[in-house]
């Protein structure tokens, strides 16, 4: 597997290397000892799964505060997607910035979300799925979220948003 660094430090394209034959494919989708050797924190609670009918769902900004800040992996197992992942630490030098990572179950690349940072995404077909692994568990109570139509992080979304929870249109703007 192979691990990019993108232009916010922290946040990684995983690229698996697949072991191809006339049966198909294996592809390693997470390894401790590679990612320990890469000094990314790696130590899995829940592995998620999320299913979108619509293209242009969209989900986030979402992230998680205090005790309860977590890093993700995300991988598209159907389908494709943008994940949108944006720098919230106050003291980061890339506080508010974003990058953008195509998922899709054909380049079968993961993104990695490190702490402190809001992750959200859109689906560019119907029908996507898409699982994440998580290093925290989900509390309710110490999550918070960024309109991803906030002019100040100057996101462009590549289509216009066919799906949104009331919960994600209600995050206020910074």
């Amino acid at each position: 597997m192979k691990i990019k660094k993108t232009s916010l430090d922290g946040v990684y394209i995983i690229v698996p290397d697949a072991k191809k034959d006339d049966r198909g494919f294996f592809q390693r989708l997470f390894c401790k000892k590679i990612f320990k050797n890469k000094k990314i924190e790696n130590n899995i609670v829940q592995i998620n799964n999320s299913f979108n009918k619509k293209k242009g769902t969209t989900r986030g900004l979402h992230y998680q505060t205090s005790s309860s800040k977590e890093c993700k992996i995300l991988r598209c197992v159907k389908g494709s997607l943008i994940n949108i992942i944006v720098d919230m630490r106050k003291n980061s030098k890339n506080y508010l910035k974003h990058t953008i990572i195509k998922l899709t179950d054909k380049n079968r690349y993961m993104s990695y979300v490190p702490r402190g940072f809001a992750n959200g995404l859109q689906t560019l077909e119907r029908n996507t799925e898409l699982i994440y692994f998580t290093t925290n568990y989900y509390n309710p109570k110490k999550e918070k979220g960024v309109s991803i139509l906030d002019p100040k992080l100057k996101i462009k979304l590549p289509l216009k948003i066919s799906e949104i929870s009331n919960k994600d249109k209600s995050w206020k703007k910074l």
